[in-house]
């Protein structure tokens, strides 16, 4: 399995991007998609996550309202609007084998990509 994710970058306060998570090699199925980020001294969260077909769509209290995570076909995405100095951190995205689970633990995602860095100044 592969996850190669794109976009990132820096933004200013107020601003918006969009992060791409392509994955490849594993069959589809009953599989979960989310988005992780790590800041500097700060402990890996999951704050955002979605099914591989689409659905039930579920985001950490930091994020929602601003962020919107989409899958179609392969391809997941991660809208981010109205960024906070405090939303700057490592971005990855992790796919998981087996159904979503309510919560966004590191340790139930089977694979991950190499991350990408998003600045808020």
């Amino acid at each position: 399995v592969q996850l190669v994710e794109s976009g990132g970058g820096s933004v200013q306060a107020g601003g918006s991007l969009t992060l791409s998570c392509v994955a490849s090699g594993y069959t589809y199925g009953d599989n979960c998609l989310a988005w992780f980020r790590q800041a500097p001294g700060k402990e890996r969260e999951g704050i955002a996550r979605i099914t591989a077909g689409g659905g039930s769509p579920a985001y950490a209290d930091s994020v929602k309202g601003r962020f919107t995570i989409s899958q179609d076909d392969v391809k997941n995405v991660l809208q981010m609007n109205n960024l906070k100095p405090e939303d700057a951190a490592m971005y990855y995205c992790a796919l998981r084998t087996g159904g979503c689970l309510p919560t966004m633990m590191m340790t139930d995602y089977n694979y991950w990509d190499q991350g990408t860095q998003v600045t808020v100044s």
